[in-house]
This record gives structure tokens, sequence and C-alpha cells, in this order.
């Protein structure tokens, strides 16, 4: 039987406050984007569209006239593009912005002249378009959400609670900023060093023009020529060796056994990457930071509408869940984001500033909490929401942490509103959490056992459709990465199969075929390698972990791991309990119940046959094909 939720003291609502009800609260989840509008659609064509413009167009030589050393311009305009993917997700205005500012830099390279009408051209216009729409219409429905909670909520404003503005938003954001782009001030000092120290010593050397001879690939995968210049044959490194066929001429600068091609003066690529990197992860915090800060302050600036509704903290992952005031079994939930606790003494805030990012920011205490996987789910608790709720909104909420804790806390919302709306294809379920694409609250032993029946024949549970998809999926990559590193001859790359390859056969042949059996005396476990026999006395845990199933012996080396076992992550996506959790769920509850065990003892026939020792011949006779081919 569900608990009442937890009442908020009459002291601590708002005259006049307004209940957010069920009616109200699904006309707001009902405007919410369509499915073509979804930020992963727009970042997929504008990769595809990229990498095909990419492929497609002609790239620059390099030449005498126009060496390739460093193209600021061109890297910068890469940080907009990258920024441009991540902001498509988090920040649809700037999205706007730098769609606008990719569409600029696309003219400037003659995607509207020298290359119209070719395919490969006209998709990157034709993405941005798609992604702009998409952006337009989720800004739209989320001004359609904020009137509408502004309706539900009538005429009624309310300052914000006094702990709540104190609360400072984007300080952590801006030191990482600050970190970051002094990382990427650093590259550009180094790059200018490079590019210096060789129009320094390309002044006082001599000018030559000389022939390509041959082109020639070392012994570390690195492109040389060969050029004949002034009676001697110089042996130079290129990255760009198709720009120098055989008996083209080629300008030379020597100072005594230093010769560089005039074409490709210097090597920073290096040190561009790193600007790269750093600005791109620089300014992105710096946008998050401004963001965060501008709706924190736009959030403090005068009274703001009032509604009175559930909430609930996920039992995973710390995030806050509202459900409408009339809704006391939590059946639908209406919006999450995560929350912290703000202090009016603010050296008490200063301890939760460490998460003050809108990313992915959970309370530490809360999260620690949970990995322990003892304590009891989150209550039901009133609360009063202040703000508009709307997709991107800041808002806070005051509502009883806990029982036994009498005095309303603050909490201001550290990532932005989203609606809570149903990620899945399907459902097999109607509890709210997996209706809402969240991961399922941890069961108690005695409703896993409720769900159970004795039996006298044996229980197993062995590789699905899912996980033999992961164990292909990782097959091809095996096969495909041995067919790289061995097809070019002997390599030191070959160090790598040395290391990666029992991992990877490991991860294949669990995934392929792992199996428990479960009878009268223990489990048999048929991993990668070989079957083992646990006894029942002999089990301390079992516990469903990231995509794999551990049991404990706590005898060490005894312990048992079957890893991977499928794809949870998806599984959840698709509106399925993940087989392997639940596998792990009743496994422990068989552990805990011995009334629940089968009363047979499996058969060698239904232990299952490992498949380690059969896929290293096959890798082997690969192996040995892709050399000999």
């Amino acid at each position: 039987m569900n608990k009442a939720p937890l009442p908020l003291p009459a002291e601590h609502i708002p005259p006049g406050a307004a209940d957010w009800r069920t009616p109200d609260a699904q006309r707001w989840l009902a405007a919410v984007p369509a499915r073509w509008a979804h930020p992963l659609w727009a970042v997929l064509a504008l990769v595809a569209a990229g990498v095909w413009y990419m492929e497609g167009s002609p790239a620059a030589a390099c030449t005498s006239a126009a060496p390739c050393g460093t193209d600021w311009p061109g890297l910068l305009m890469a940080v907009v593009l990258v920024l441009t993917l991540y902001w498509v997700w988090r920040q649809p205005r700037l999205a706007l912005a730098g769609l606008a500012a990719g569409l600029v830099g696309f003219a400037e390279d003659g995607g509207f002249t020298e290359s119209f009408g070719e395919p490969y051209a006209l998709a990157h216009p034709v993405a941005a378009a798609f992604a702009a729409a998409g952006l337009v219409h989720r800004l739209a429905l989320a001004a359609r959400q904020r009137a509408l909670a502004l309706e539900a909520a009538g005429e009624v404003r309310q300052p914000l609670p006094g702990a709540a503005r104190t609360f400072r938003r984007g300080r952590f954001s801006f030191g990482l900023a600050a970190l970051l782009l002094a990382v990427a001030g650093f590259g550009y000092w180094q790059a200018q060093q490079v590019a210096d120290a060789y129009e320094e010593r390309a002044a006082r050397a001599t000018q030559l023009s000389g022939q390509v001879v041959a082109l020639d690939r070392g012994d570390e995968d690195a492109d040389f020529v060969k050029v004949e210049a002034d009676g001697r044959t110089h042996r130079i490194e290129t990255a760009f060796p198709e720009d120098f066929p055989e008996g083209s001429t080629v300008d030379l600068v020597v100072d005594g056994d230093w010769v560089a091609l005039v074409a490709e003066p210097y090597d920073a690529f290096g040190w561009e990457l790193l600007v790269l990197g750093g600005l791109v992860g620089g300014l992105a915090f710096f946008a998050n930071g401004v963001d965060g800060r501008t709706r924190s302050v736009r959030l403090r600036r005068g009274p703001l509408p009032v509604l009175k509704v559930l909430v609930r903290e996920d039992h995973e992952d710390g995030r806050t869940w509202v459900y409408a005031a009339d809704d006391p079994e939590a059946l639908r939930p209406v919006l999450h984001f995560h929350s912290m606790a703000a202090f009016e003494d603010e050296d008490e805030e200063e301890g939760a500033e460490g998460l003050d990012d809108d990313a992915d920011a959970v309370d530490l205490t809360k999260f620690r909490q949970i990995l322990e996987g003892e304590d009891p789910p989150p209550p039901l608790r009133e609360a009063v929401l202040y703000g508009a709720p709307c997709a991107g909104a800041e808002i806070a909420l005051a509502a009883r942490p806990d029982e036994e804790t009498p005095e309303v806390l603050v909490e201001c919302s550290v990532t932005a509103v989203k609606p809570a709306v149903p990620k899945l294809l399907r459902s097999r379920s109607k509890s709210p959490a997996e209706g809402t694409g969240r991961k399922s609250p941890r069961r108690s032993v005695e409703e896993i056992a409720a769900s159970m029946t004795p039996t006298d024949g044996l229980r197993v549970w062995k590789a699905h459709g899912l996980s033999r998809a992961v164990g292909v999926g990782l097959l091809l990559v095996q096969g495909s990465g041995m067919w790289a590193m061995l097809d070019d001859g002997f390599s030191w790359t070959w160090i790598w199969l040395v290391i990666g390859l029992p991992w990877l056969m490991t991860a294949v042949a669990t995934a392929l075929t792992w199996r428990i059996t479960a009878d009268r005396d223990g489990l048999w476990v048929t991993g990668a390698w070989r079957v083992r026999r646990i006894e029942w006395d002999a089990i301390t845990a079992v516990r469903h972990s990231e995509d794999g199933i551990r049991i404990g012996t706590g005898k060490g080396s005894d312990n048992v791991e079957l890893s991977p076992t499928g794809w949870a992550w998806l599984e959840r996506r698709l509106g399925r309990e993940p087989y392997a959790e639940r596998a792990a769920e009743e496994l422990r509850a068989l552990q805990l119940g011995p009334e629940l065990r089968p009363a047979e003892e499996a058969p060698a026939a239904r232990q299952g046959m490992p498949v380690g020792p059969p896929l290293v011949a096959l890798s082997v006779l690969w192996g040995a094909a892709v050399l000999l081919l």
C-alpha cells in the first residue's frame, strides 16, 4: 500500500498558490516537440552532411604559392561546427547562431559557387535547414509550455525564498572554461613557436627547385618524397604525398642537413588539435556558465508564479521528478531535472558548488547512498514550484527532504527542465519509472520473491537476442581489427593485438553463449572459457553492474563475473526490462530464499558449453588467412 505524500507545512505554502492538476499538467506535457525535432536527428544529419562534403569536395593542394601551414580561420570554423552539434542538444538559441555561422563559412569555402549543384554540396544547407526547423519548433513549444504553466498558476505571484536568492550558478563552469581556454592559448603559442622557428631558419636557408623522382613509404608508416635538386637527392617527409606526383617540380629550403618543402613548411597539427579541443571545451563550458547565470538571475528578478505539486527523487541518479498535485500514487510524471539544496548561508552553499554545471550535476551524497544500495526509496513529497516550468527553464522548489526532517528545504535546479516524455517505443510495465524511460527502482527481495514461484524444474538464464547481437558486433570489430593490423605485414601495431585480443575474445564468447543454470545444490555458470560450479552456501552476493552479472563468494579469485551480458541502456530504451538485471535479481532471491530453489539436479547437457577455445582456433585461422592473402 502506497504511503500518503509527505506533507508540506501550511506556513510554507504561499497564499493563493494553485494546484497543478492532472488536466493542466497533461496539456503542458502534450506541448512537446514532435519526434522529428529530436536533437539526435539534427546532429546525425549535420554530421553525415559534413562528412559527405569533406569526402566529395576536392581538397586544396599544398603548393609553394599556398603552403599548408596553420589555418587559424579554418580551425575557428571547425570549432563553431563542433560547438553547434553540442548546442543543438543543449542550447537551441546558440545553435541557431552556430548554424548561421556555418552557412557563412560554407559559402566562403565555395560551397554555393564552386560546387553548386553537386549532391554533397547541397546536403549541408539541407541538413542545416532541417536542424534549424527543429530548433525553432522546440523553442516555440517551450514558449507554449511556459504560457500553459502561467495559465495554471493564475494571477498569484510570490517572491523567491531567501535561500534560493543566494544560490549562484555558473562558477564551476567558468572555472573549467578558464582552464580549457588557457590550454588552447598554450597550444596556439606553441604552434606559433613552430611557425616562427621555421620562418627564422628558412630566411637564412638556400632556396632550391627540384624534381620528385620517387615516393617512399618509411618503416614507421610515414610518407616521404625523394627530390633531386642541385645534384643531390633529398628524402623529405610529407603528410600529403598525393600533392607531389613523380616528375613534378617542387621548391625546397636547405640549411645544411635540414631540408623542408616550401609547400609543407612545418607540422603543427598536434598543437592545432590541442587548440581545437581547448576552444571547444572552454567555449562550451563558458556558454553553460553564462546560460546558468543568466537563468538564475532571471529567476531572482521579481515575483514568480507558484504551483503546488508532488515531487520524488529518483532512487538511481538523484533526479527530481515532478507529478501533478492530484496524482498521489505518482503514476504520471510531468517533468524532471537535477536540483541542489540552497542555503541562506553562503558558506554552506560553497560545499555544493563543485557540481554547479548544467550538464549532468548530481548530489554526491545522494549518489553515494545509491551506490551502497540499501537506502529506502525516497518518499513522495508535497512541494511548491517557483517559476514557470518549460523545457530549458530554471525553477526552484520548497519541500521537506524526508519524514525525519521537519524543516523545509529549498532546492534550485542545476539542469534544465525536461518534459517527462516517454522515450520508450513500447512498454511492458505501467510503472512510472519505466514509462518515463528511467531506470526501474531497485526492488526488494520480497517483491522479487513474490513475482517468482517455486519450481521443481531447473531455472536457466542465458544469452538472449540482444546479448548475441552485442557478441556478433564485437566479433566483427575483432575480425576487422585483425585484418587492418595484419594486412600490412609485421608492424609494431601488432602489440595492440597482444594486449586487446584476449579481452575481446572473452567479451565475444561471453556475450554469445553466457549461461547460468540453477539447480538443487547451486549454480552452473558458463562463461567464455569454462563452466564453474558454485554451491548455494558459497554465494555471498549477486548483483548486476553496468552490463555484467557478478556473483561473489567472498574468496577473491573465486568470484565470478560475466560481462557483457547484453546492453541494458538500449533495452530500457526499447521498453524492456534489462534481461541480465532481472536475472541478477532472481538469482539474489534464490540465494536468500531456499524455498524458491529448484528441486532437481542439472544434467551435464543443461550446463552449457563455453565457446572461448573454438573462438581462439577461429581467430588463428582468420589471422593466417589475412597474412597469406
